[in-house]
């Protein structure tokens, strides 16, 4: 993972469009083989963890893209990888009094990002992208619920939470470097994390 995600950062970097081909779905496919080693297949939270890492890995191939059309796509596979972990964390020793109490400064920090984005926002991706918000916040939300029984899952929800700013802020906001060197280790992080969790 970690030679993968450098050749990806270096390739992204250069803007070496074949690098980046080859770097990111080898990336993203570690943490789908992780899951698997880990033991996803035996049981009903595993299986549906592999979903998310799967759908990730296709939103990840579908970035890589600069069409509109395939970045919605990408948009839609990532929030159905959302849905899946939302799924997974209600299936494993789910507390509501834990999500309720995340649900507060989830709700502060959805505002937040969804006030800095909506100037930088073109007019037909407002929906997805305020869609999408609200499905990765609620991803968030069932993660504190099932942290009683892994604080990893706590853990890898956040990091995967954090990432998404640097993809939100390379895409509208304010393209750099940065957003990939940061976004990026935070992101296969957070999939190794969850993917461990199995």
């Amino acid at each position: 993972m970690t030679a993968a995600v450098a050749a990806l950062l270096a390739a992204d970097y250069r803007g070496w469009r074949p690098g980046i081909w080859f770097a990111k779905p080898l990336a993203s496919s570690v943490f789908v083989a992780a899951a698997l080693a880990h033991g996803a297949l035996s049981s009903r939270y595993g299986v549906l963890v592999l979903a998310g890492l799967a759908l990730s890995w296709l939103g990840d191939v579908l970035l890589i893209s600069a069409d509109t059309r395939l970045f919605r796509a990408g948009i839609a596979a990532f929030a159905l990888a959302h849905v899946a972990y939302v799924a997974a964390f209600a299936a494993r020793a789910f507390e509501p009094a834990r999500a309720a109490l995340a649900a507060v400064p989830v709700a502060v920090a959805v505002v937040l990002a969804a006030r800095w984005l909506r100037p930088h926002l073109p007019a037909d991706m407002a929906v997805p992208v305020n869609a999408y918000m609200a499905i990765i916040s609620a991803m968030v939300v069932a993660a504190a619920g099932a942290s009683g029984a892994d604080a990893r899952i706590l853990a890898g929800a956040l990091l995967f939470y954090v990432s998404d700013l640097s993809v939100a802020r390379e895409r509208f906001v304010a393209p750099s470097p940065w957003n990939s060197l940061v976004g990026l280790p935070l992101y296969y992080g957070a999939q190794l994390v969850l993917a461990a969790t199995v």
